[in-house]
């Protein structure tokens, strides 16, 4: 059955699917927060350049113009910053953005 599709509800009422419920609960925006501390974190562990982090994370404070939100900014390189974690080694982070993405992307 097609998922956005109204489906019965057992009661002879048509149900609405509405493919954004799935996201009612869910820490969005505190978890994007938590992978952008991760990121710095590994930056500064690393004390190596990183030029296209170092371009990223300025994006989170623009000269002009309104400041993108940290989920924003996962989802648009997300997966320059998998292969930065996955270089680091670093699981925990790697696992939080794979909960990001199939959650909140």
């Amino acid at each position: 059955m097609d998922e956005d599709q109204p489906q019965g509800t057992g009661s002879g009422c048509p149900k609405t699917i509405d493919r954004y419920v799935s996201f009612d609960g869910i820490d969005c925006d505190g978890k994007a927060r938590r992978l952008m501390q991760f990121i710095e974190r590994r930056m500064a562990d690393s004390g190596a350049d990183h030029p296209f982090l170092n371009y990223f994370m300025a994006k989170r404070q623009p000269r002009s113009g309104p400041a993108p939100d940290d989920l924003f900014l996962i989802h648009s390189s997300i997966n320059q910053i998998r292969e930065f974690f996955e270089q680091c080694g670093d699981q925990e982070s790697l696992a939080l953005l794979m909960q990001l993405e199939e959650e909140c992307c």
